[in-house]
């Protein structure tokens, strides 16, 4: 198993040391000091609480260098999970349950683009997910993706090859009409072009 770059950031002394203790006899883990932390690939924090001093680190970290936390903390609240994935968290495991397999389990599943979490806070999220299509996105027409339908058939179209003139005869629409609908999608979720707005709603399940 290829080993996973990990920077380490305790709000005490005696955390940091058990941190570095559970991972530093890892073979597939290496540990930077403080010098190296911006060549890691995952970041592991401990924490009793999510107090204002570690979201205002994990909002740091997450804009300076944006890459995926694992959070070892002792108890967390529904907002303060949602704080947490909104900085890049994307893994939780409670102080009483982080053995050293767990941890490394964790590093490596951020580190691959994946993400754990126990089942009663992936509970907590789903319920968020479900009442932010409810009341933020279904009532302006709006999927998790992001898209519209009116959005969502013109994407269709363009992934079937059809050129603006086609879809918009295959939509009842005008050419005008088609192309503020692609420069709408690409503008607002900052997609580069029409292909990468057909590639953004296939990786979506949307086409």
């Amino acid at each position: 198993m290829e080993k996973v770059r990990v920077a380490l950031h305790a709000t005490d002394p005696l955390s940091l040391a058990g941190l570095s203790r559970a991972l530093d006899s890892r073979p597939d883990v290496t540990l930077l000091d403080a010098e190296n932390r911006a060549d890691a690939q995952v970041t592991v924090i401990a924490a009793d609480r999510l107090t204002s001093e570690v979201v205002g680190g994990l909002r740091r970290a997450a804009s300076e260098a944006g890459r995926p936390v694992v959070l070892v903390v002792r108890e967390i609240t529904e907002a303060e999970l949602l704080t947490a994935v909104e900085c890049r968290v994307v893994a939780v495991l409670p102080r009483a349950s982080a053995t050293a397999e767990r941890l490394a389990h964790s590093v490596h599943a951020a580190a691959s683009g994946g993400g754990v979490m126990p089942p009663h806070l992936v509970g907590e999220l789903l319920k968020h997910v479900e009442r932010l299509q409810r009341e933020v996105l279904t009532p302006h027409g709006l999927n998790s993706a992001g898209l519209n339908p009116r959005e969502i058939d013109v994407l269709r179209l363009m992934a079937e090859g059809l050129d603006t003139a086609e879809i918009a005869g295959k939509l009842c629409y005008s050419e005008r009409t088609v192309k503020n609908v692609i420069y709408g999608v690409t503008h607002r979720l900052k997609l580069r072009n029409r292909s990468h707005a057909v590639a953004y709603a296939l990786r979506a399940g949307m086409i």
